[in-house]
């Protein structure tokens, strides 16, 4: 088992299933800013005490009748119970399924209706220091779930020093290759424990959004400090969930 919480925002009426575990080892994954912790897969954060069953997920969603469901991690695809918990969503609650946030190394899926895929690197080098594991997968992945019609968005971190300007823009202009049309979104590195990266500067950022605009309609910045990103509830009501399993 790897679901271990559910959260509902009543007001925006969606439901999140979290899970534990992730198949890349990021050295500066962002959940370490709650933890610490150091980088082999899935010890982003503590490993959660107890871990809910199947009947007990279906139960805690078909109560609030959300009109989407999102799976979140770590990494959401390493949980066993997902392609059962995606086909009773979709076909049972009959509503929205969607990754609210994966690496791809999975897609795409059955009764899976978007994503919203971190793209770590470009450079196949970097790729590979970065998470571990080799990027033409995951760029395929993410082609192959554009094919069939997933409703996809893109994200990546710009972390001076590693993940460039140029590495940026790459990725912008090959998922331009696909659609001109695909949500994009540039998020500023937010230091991690242990980690010597610097976050970006606001210019550095206006740099990196105006050049992805060459390639991208639909391209969208954060540039948040670690206190920001521990209470996003307070920047924004989508944040702003009750647990309810």
């Amino acid at each position: 088992m790897a679901f271990y919480k559910i959260t509902h925002n009543e007001k925006h009426r969606f439901a999140t299933l979290h899970n534990y575990g992730c198949t890349f080892r990021c050295s500066i994954c962002s959940y370490k800013l709650r933890s610490g912790a150091d980088g082999r897969p899935g010890q982003a954060y503590p490993r959660p005490t107890r871990f809910l069953g199947i009947d007990q997920m279906k139960k805690a969603l078909q109560a609030v009748s959300p009109e989407k469901v999102f799976f979140m991690g770590g990494e959401p695809t390493v949980a066993p119970e997902l392609p059962e918990m995606l086909d009773f969503v979709k076909n049972t609650l009959g509503v929205h399924t969607c990754l609210g946030h994966t690496n791809g190394s999975m897609l795409p899926l059955a009764n899976l209706d978007g994503a919203n895929v971190g793209l770590k690197a470009w450079d196949p080098k970097v790729h590979l220091e970065y998470t571990g594991k080799p990027k033409q997968l995951i760029f395929d992945n993410f082609a192959a779930a554009f094919q069939k019609g997933m409703d996809l968005k893109a994200n990546i971190v710009f972390v001076p020093g590693l993940i460039d300007v140029d590495q940026i823009e790459a990725v912008a202009a090959w998922l331009a290759t696909l659609s001109r049309e695909i949500p994009f979104h540039i998020m500023g590195y937010i230091p991690v424990p242990g980690q010597s990266y610097k976050p970006p500067t606001t210019e550095q950022m206006n740099v990196a959004e105006q050049t992805c605009r060459r390639h991208l309609t639909c391209v969208a910045v954060s540039h948040l400090t670690s206190q920001q990103a521990l209470d996003l509830s307070a920047r924004d009501d989508r944040f702003a969930v009750r647990q309810i399993a």
